[in-house]
């Protein structure tokens, strides 16, 4: 079960973050962005139950609902943001329960799949997840005006949960203190300018970080949990 239940969290995952291009993220409340986008779940979906058509039929048609209820109904906040991928995890779940057969679809995946598996779906968690989610968080304080590169901050924000995830997983957290200093010692011009710029700096910097290590150490104790990290030969 513990495969297929990571199969389909990747296929989720995948489907709402890396392959949900732009033109569709613009253009959700119209009818042809939507199928895209649910067409892409359903094929992934379909992908990790290994061709098990109903419930990724199923999957697919209650993502579409939940889709549905947060463009539609939902307001953007990080609350409703964290409640819809709640409601996706539960969706998976409760079509693992629905379909216990689907727990022998992945019979001889071994130690290295399943490890696999948990790093893909943690790293689009902690890198791809987390940037609505602090964009969300910071939205009440977004008073800034355009500065810098066009989406420098979305990379940076990227790069330095993906750093973080990198180490943890690595076993080397201490790394993370000069990941600080330094970005601290680049926005220290910025900082000492305009308190303002400072603190949104700071409160951005914050919750991303605290984004990527909740991520990250979740991910961990999953692998440790169930003994899924591979061992060196």
């Amino acid at each position: 079960m513990l495969t297929t239940a990571l199969a389909l969290l990747l296929a989720h995952l995948l489907a709402d973050y890396p392959l949900q291009n732009g033109w569709i993220i613009a253009n959700k409340k119209k009818p042809a962005a939507m199928a895209a986008h649910i067409g892409v779940v359903f094929l992934l979906t379909l992908i990790a139950l290994k061709g098990q058509v109903l419930p990724a039929l199923t999957i697919a048609v209650l993502h579409l609902g939940i889709d549905l209820i947060k463009t539609h109904l939902a307001p953007e906040t990080l609350w409703a943001y964290l409640a819809d991928q709640l409601a996706h995890v539960a969706t998976i779940a409760a079509v693992l329960w629905f379909w216990p057969d689907l727990a022998l679809l992945w019979p001889n995946a071994g130690n290295w799949m399943q490890y696999m598996l948990a790093i893909g779906a943690g790293l689009i968690l902690c890198v791809h997840a987390g940037g609505p989610a602090v964009g969300l968080l910071m939205q009440d304080f977004d008073m800034m005006p355009q500065q810098g590169l066009p989406e420098a901050g979305r990379m940076i924000g990227l790069l330095e949960r993906a750093l973080i995830f990198l180490m943890v997983m690595a076993g080397q957290p201490g790394g993370i203190g000069f990941l600080i200093a330094a970005k601290s010692v680049l926005r220290f011009d910025t900082a000492s300018k305009d308190q303002k710029a400072g603190e949104y700096v700071i409160i951005g910097t914050l919750a991303s970080f605290g984004w990527a290590l909740l991520v990250s150490f979740a991910t961990l104790s999953l692998v440790t949990f169930y003994g899924i990290a591979p061992t060196p030969p």
